[in-house]
């Protein structure tokens, strides 16, 4: 009697927890379906379609196709730019997040709103923007040929060094944003005690302000890379045919060559290091969690 009177309560406790299950679930249907439709199908169909011959047998064609002659060197270049993307807006995103904080809180506000804004203004437009302002006859040439500059007008646009221009650019405000929410969570007073005992602002900097903010920098970095990888209106408007990236590749296969099959293992291939550069991204984060715990204790 003892027995069933201790196990009496745990049958409501158990019922509770299987309503609880199956509301849960309920819940969760949704967001799973939604997921499934249209994430995972998609996906799953374009591995299919890049593991298909044309008569509809397996093979791996495709993908030693990516990785040789052409599109292999057009994989080198969205790698080498989204490298050199990934440099410029760490640089110049360091400098104006670091300008930032050091300003009040109301005109920082105001600087980030300067720098997210523009954010909301179509890519296509601010790209347009950057080839008027690049061009021949743009604000940037029309300044360096009045000034007397040696060389001036330069090509600035339909090169590599338009490529990186515009593409920074576009990468600039994530940057500044994770760069300022990083050097925004540094304890001051780690500076202030190491100034108090006689170490120099390059020590400081070196020591004790880099450490702390690196994981904010590899951080940013990495999402400026991963992003830049698969960028498509910027490079394909102010790039040349030797700045040909990925996804001006893909999309030159499906609407150009109808070659389905090809664009899918390009895409495959471009999903797979985006993956990789997200993975290094956690790996990171989780490394500078684990650094700040350590200093913290």
């Amino acid at each position: 009697m003892a027995a069933l009177t201790a196990t009496t309560p745990a049958r409501p406790r158990k019922l509770l927890a299987s309503r609880r299950t199956r509301v849960g679930i309920f819940y969760a249907l949704p967001v799973v379906v939604y997921l499934l439709v249209l994430f995972v199908y998609p996906i799953f169909s374009t591995l299919l379609l890049s593991l298909k011959n044309a008569d509809g047998s397996f093979t791996l064609h495709w993908y030693a196709d990516a990785l040789t002659g052409v599109n292999l060197s057009v994989l080198f270049t969205t790698l080498r730019i989204s490298a050199e993307t990934a440099v410029l807006s760490l640089v110049f995103g360091f400098v104006l997040a670091q300008a930032i904080c050091r300003l009040k809180p109301v005109w920082a506000g105001l600087a980030m709103l300067v720098v997210v804004v523009p954010h909301f203004v179509s890519a296509l437009v601010r790209t347009y923007g950057w080839i008027i302002m690049l061009g021949d006859k743009g604000l940037v040439n029309e300044t360096l040929t009045a000034m007397s500059v040696p060389g001036a007008p330069f090509q600035l646009l339909y090169n590599e060094l338009g490529v990186v221009i515009g593409t920074t650019s576009m990468m600039l405000p994530y940057t500044v944003l994770l760069l300022y929410g990083v050097m925004r969570g540094v304890d001051r007073r780690l500076l202030a005690a190491a100034s108090s005992m006689g170490a120099g602002k390059v020590t400081i900097f070196r020591r004790i302000y880099l450490p702390l903010v690196a994981p904010g920098l590899a951080s940013a970095g990495l999402l400026s890379f991963i992003l830049s990888l698969g960028y498509y209106i910027t490079p394909a408007l102010m790039g040349g045919p030797n700045q040909t990236m990925i996804a001006t590749l893909i999309n030159q296969q499906v609407t150009k060559e109808n070659q389905w099959n090809g664009a899918a293992a390009q895409g495959v291939i471009l999903l797979v290091l985006t993956l990789a550069g997200l993975l290094l991204v956690k790996a990171v984060s989780s490394l500078g969690a684990s650094r700040r715990r350590r200093n913290e204790s």
